[in-house]
């Protein structure tokens, strides 16, 4: 027998081996081991054939059989050709998204315990109403929208109840797991025996128990994050993506995936439901609920006895103050009331900027076009994109000069600033610096949870998924962060992110107070996200990507050259264009070649080309034609991005 194995590389190409008689049987979605070129890779089967079929030419041996059943069933194979196909990636390189990298079983069981499962709560009329709008239909797309603390996790697990009832399975991706505990407890315990969860803390041979157990059907209820869409579901009946606006949806390596694009396929391919959700939606989603396309399941009430906060701004004069007087004041009001408040700012470290008074040049990584961050914990200046590391220096290494200073506040600096104004309160930070550690992410928020904490700062992890009844004060360090970003969806995200973390506020009590401390009160997003007004947002944001043919009323694909040689990276792109010009300029938008927002990254350089059409399955097609027959110079890479939810 000969099989088709198909590899995690850049290549189009499937390989043909011989299938050693002591193999015994081998099917189709087997991983194996065999030799290509000079060294032995892990591969997929796809395809087995007889001796007669494929002729007698020389073939070499596969050389070891890693799955006697299967982790790989038609379906998964059909959604990586899609994928492949879709994100312009090989067969392979798909494939080897799926499954677990692990060799062995070793047990590993969900433990309950049975003194924590609660009651399954009386719903709402909406609530009742949106898992009625759901499972009404066997197939199709919903969203359910509504601010934080308004339910949406209750509708979800009604809905899977009911569909599991059917005999069907649940997919319920999150953004992260190790934010959403208390939804993950609440899954292990009303769906006990029939859930798995997927997350990175499982060893590689932990996820390929669960993966197998998923694959037999017996585990019926899958949570997990982004690569978890994946998971070969039997009788798939229900995928729920929840805080579908989120980036980490999207996947920063090749093949570069968005988990809501493949759900869409899945459920369609499937015939099963998809149920997105937030309170701030994706501009794409939002567009499509405006046109009607979307269907729209609406929760407006806080069901803990909260309300909306109350928002005001604090305008900034001072870019070494990280607190201002009306911030501390509130700190210690909510303090007396004996509780807790949540500080944000999406920025690490101590300080971000170092200036030279006398030459004004500042201090950027020697790999990367981005300045350092000092980090005074460590008493190291550090690079956040490729990790370089270095001592701060006392003079400027441009010009010799004494007055330099660094100035800029990150949260460790936030952090120094509250211990010194509290010196009586319990303090905790959350950013990844102090969540190295395994299970202290977990520990500080349990803390906080319990109310052994009074304080919480963090970055962008305080504002996803938590719920805490004693938080009346969120004070947003410095809203203007990420505000200027060169990217066409800057505005979006900060928007979305201040909402979200506003949400933390007065979840169970009415008295939820935010302040949002900016340098520029009067900014339309600002002022938006001020007077919860996400359609007066949304509205302005569309009208902007409108005139700018800018996603949702395009789609875009994103092409970057990247080298460790400026000028020949600038020539392929140029190159590129130049032979390509009658296949894609002539039908579509084509916008560069330009250095992208980071023009140095990891020593190489990067220029960007973006494709732009109303149509994918046009962009899809006219690209598909250019790389025919089109080789890359072996010292350039080439990056596609379809659907790019950023250009940095």
């Amino acid at each position: 027998m000969i099989a088709s194995v198909v590899f995690a590389i850049p290549l189009k190409q499937e390989f043909s081996y011989l299938v050693p008689d002591n193999f015994g049987s081998i099917a189709v979605g087997s991983r194996v081991v065999a030799q290509l070129r000079n060294r032995l890779i892990k591969g997929y089967v796809t395809e087995i054939h007889s001796r007669e079929q494929t002729g007698n030419g020389t073939l070499k041996s596969l050389v070891k059989l890693i799955d006697v059943e299967p982790l790989l069933n038609q379906e998964s194979i059909q959604l990586g050709q899609w994928l492949s196909s879709y994100y312009f990636c090989s067969l392979g390189e798909a494939l080897s998204l799926m499954v677990p990298n692990a060799n062995e079983d070793r047990d590993f069981n969900i433990v309950v315990n049975e003194e924590e499962i609660e009651r399954l709560p009386v719903l709402s009329q909406e609530q009742n109403d949106a898992v009625k709008g759901i499972c009404e239909k066997n197939s199709g797309s919903f969203y359910l929208f509504g601010a934080t603390g308004t339910g949406k996790t209750e509708v979800y697990l009604q809905a899977a109840k009911q569909t599991i009832e059917e005999g069907r399975s649940v997919l319920f991706l999150v953004p992260e797991i190790s934010l959403t505990r208390q939804m993950i407890r609440a899954v292990e315990q009303r769906f006990s025996g029939l859930c798995a969860v997927l997350h990175s803390k499982l060893t590689a041979s932990q996820r390929l128990k669960q993966w197998k157990r998923i694959l037999s059907g017996e585990a019926r209820f899958v949570v997990g994050a982004r690569s978890s869409i994946f998971a070969p579901m039997k009788k798939l009946g229900l995928i729920i993506i929840d805080e579908e606006h989120e980036s980490t949806y999207k996947s920063s390596s090749t093949p570069r995936y968005h988990a809501r694009q493949v759900a869409m396929y899945r459920t369609q391919k499937e015939h099963a439901r998809l149920v997105f959700g937030s309170a701030t939606p994706s501009l794409e989603a939002w567009h499509l609920m405006v046109q009607k396309k979307l269907p729209v399941l609406n929760l407006s009430l806080r069901l803990s006895g909260g309300a909306m906060p109350t928002m005001e701004t604090v305008e900034l004069t001072s870019n070494e103050t990280s607190l201002s007087p009306r911030l501390i004041n509130e700190i210690n009001i909510t303090h007396a009331a004996g509780r807790q408040t949540i500080l944000f700012l999406n920025r690490r470290g101590y300080s971000y900027f170092f200036n030279c008074k006398s030459c004004h040049k500042d201090l950027s990584c020697p790999h990367c076009s981005v300045s350092l961050t000092y980090h005074k914990d460590r008493h190291m200046m550090v690079c956040h994109y490729c990790d370089h590391q270095e001592k701060p220096v006392t003079a400027c290494p441009h010009c010799g000069s004494l007055d330099v200073s660094f100035s800029g506040f990150g949260t460790e600096k936030v952090e120094q600033d509250i211990a010194l104004n509290f010196p009586h309160l319990k303090i905790a930070r959350i950013d990844s610096d102090t969540t190295k550690k395994k299970g202290e992410l977990e520990r500080i928020i349990e803390e906080f949870r319990l109310g052994k904490t009074d304080l919480l700062l963090g970055t962008q992890m305080v504002a996803k998924g938590l719920n805490f009844p004693g938080v009346r004060l969120v004070g947003i360090i410095n809203a203007d962060v990420g505000l200027k970003m060169p990217d066409f969806r800057a505005a979006e995200r900060s928007f979305s992110l201040l909402t979200q973390v506003a949400g933390r506020a007065g979840r169970y009590q009415a008295d939820g107070l935010v302040l949002i401390q900016t340098f520029d009160p009067g900014n339309s997003g600002i002022q938006k996200a001020l007077n919860n007004d996400l359609q007066g947002f949304y509205a302005l944001e569309l009208e902007q990507r409108k005139k700018l043919r800018f996603p949702p009323y395009t789609r875009m694909i994103r092409l970057v050259f990247r080298g460790s040689n400026p000028d020949k990276v600038l020539h392929c792109c140029k190159e590129f264009l130049l032979n390509q010009s009658s296949k894609i300029k002539k039908w579509c938008e084509v916008l560069g070649p330009a250095e992208c927002a980071i023009f140095k990254l990891n020593n190489s350089y990067r220029y960007q080309i973006l494709l732009i059409h109303e149509s994918s399955q046009t962009l899809h097609k006219l690209l598909s034609q250019a790389l025919e027959g089109w080789i890359s110079p072996s010292t350039i890479y080439l990056e596609i991005d379809v659907d790019p939810t950023g250009l940095m």
